[in-house]
């Protein structure tokens, strides 16, 4: 059964379009903050293993800093490999808050 574990405060999350990493639990997740919509993801390319969270933010895509992977946040897939994706949880503030549910 998923559980919800608190990431963040708001006061830590990424600024619009800019993404950044949180440990969760036992692992890190990428936070992406896309045209104002927060998303979470693993933190971890599936490429060469890149930091997901240490990327940019391009055409609302997450861009591995690494070698340039471009994942979409809403769904974990790459656009180099769409056969491939990282998990995606879902995250949501409450109150001050950032929760995401693994």
């Amino acid at each position: 059964m998923p559980s919800s574990i608190k990431i963040a405060t708001k006061a830590d999350l990424p600024g619009e379009d800019e993404a950044r990493e949180f440990q969760a639990g036992g692992r890190m997740v990428c936070v992406a903050n896309v045209e104002g919509k927060l998303c979470a993801l693993d933190n971890v390319c599936v490429h060469r293993g890149g930091p997901l969270g240490q990327g940019v933010i391009v055409d609302g895509s997450v861009v591995c800093p690494w070698h340039g992977w471009m994942y979409n946040p809403q769904t974990g897939e790459p656009m180099q490999n769409t056969s491939l994706k990282v998990a995606v949880y879902p995250i949501k503030v409450e109150g001050d808050d950032v929760l995401v549910e693994m």
